[in-house]
């Protein structure tokens, strides 16, 4: 079963997703193929970094409403072995994280890539729209280095993955994670495990008859 998982690496709903799929497959006897497609919960461009919660708070009405909800996504996540640090996090935009991960998948390492962006957004503090740190980060999952910059500094890859994120809202995507399943089974959300567990299975069932 092709699984297409629509997603951004500053998402913590999409990391902790990623996760619970993962443990729902421990369980699920079929053949999977896991498709990773972009998403931006924000276009904006980010011309500096700042801290990730001053951004949310900006967003969500204030510091202490902005704590409140990193405190809770950051429990979630933990019950499903993820370390999130919002007092580290900075604010990026993604659009070239996106072209990391196209890259990879070429190369077949964008699951690698994909978790090494969660962490480092979400735990390590790396700002992920920085070009160096995105090289930084091919390197230590094992992508040529050289490779990667010269494909960042260049404009391949671009115009697809806009054309992905402008696929992604025509789709309807407007909330994410968004797994789709087979190609036409959509499941929104951070699911937990067994949700996911009995949606491919359901799949299964319904694409068998």
């Amino acid at each position: 079963m092709e699984i297409e998982i629509y997603a951004d690496v500053v998402c913590p709903w999409c990391w902790i997703g990623k996760r619970r799929l993962e443990q729902a497959l421990e369980s699920y006897d079929g053949d999977v193929t896991v498709t990773y497609r972009p998403f931006q919960l924000d276009p904006t461009p980010v011309t500096a970094p700042r801290p990730l919660v001053d951004a949310l708070a900006d967003k969500f009405g204030g510091r202490e409403r902005a704590e409140a909800m990193a405190a809770q996504v950051t429990q979630v996540a933990a019950g499903v072995g993820l370390e999130m640090r919002f007092d580290r996090a900075v604010q990026a935009n993604t659009f070239e994280a996106h072209r990391l991960v196209r890259f990879a998948a070429e190369r077949g390492r964008s699951e690698e890539v994909v978790e090494a962006l969660y962490r480092a957004h979400f735990t390590d503090g790396v700002d992920v729209g920085s070009r160096d740190a995105l090289v930084a980060l091919a390197a230590s999952v094992g992508l040529d280095e050289t490779e990667t910059r010269e494909h960042l500094e260049s404009p391949l890859g671009r115009r697809e993955v806009a054309a992905d994120l402008t696929a992604a809202h025509q789709l309807g995507v407007s909330s994410v994670p968004t797994f789709v399943l087979a190609g036409k089974y959509a499941v929104t959300g951070a699911q937990e495990p067994e949700t996911l567990l009995a949606a491919l299975q359901e799949v299964d069932r319904r694409e068998a008859s």
